[in-house]
């Protein structure tokens, strides 16, 4: 069993940034993969940013070259450092975990981008 918690959302202005903090606890030692997912109302929920284990990052299109992804292994936390942020970054983030083919998720966290 994994636990994720979210901490950073906000309210922004465009232009604007914010950092994303999950910190795991349980069993840490078998996550494979981590990443940020977020969810616009009436919209899907689409993949923002994951690491894996060994440091491959990918990004969706949307936030390449203003959303950054890191993994502090002995803080047991992964982060999204959001730059240049629109109004349309608005959204639920989850967090999320990968453990042997199973995917744990964090409660989310509600970014505003709005003047």
């Amino acid at each position: 069993q994994v636990q994720l918690v979210e901490s950073g959302g906000g309210l922004v202005p465009p232009g604007g940034s914010l950092r994303l903090s999950c910190e795991a606890s349980g069993s840490i030692f078998s996550i494979n993969a981590m990443g940020w997912f977020r969810q616009a109302p009436g919209k899907q929920r689409e993949l923002v940013a994951g690491t894996t284990r060994g440091g491959r990052k990918n990004y969706a299109d949307s936030v390449k070259g203003r959303c950054f992804i890191s993994r502090d292994y002995a803080k047991n936390t992964v982060y999204l450092q959001m730059n240049s942020l629109k109004v349309e970054d608005t959204a639920v983030y989850y967090c999320t975990a990968g453990v042997d083919g199973k995917e744990y998720w964090g409660q989310g966290t509600q970014v505003t981008v709005s003047s």
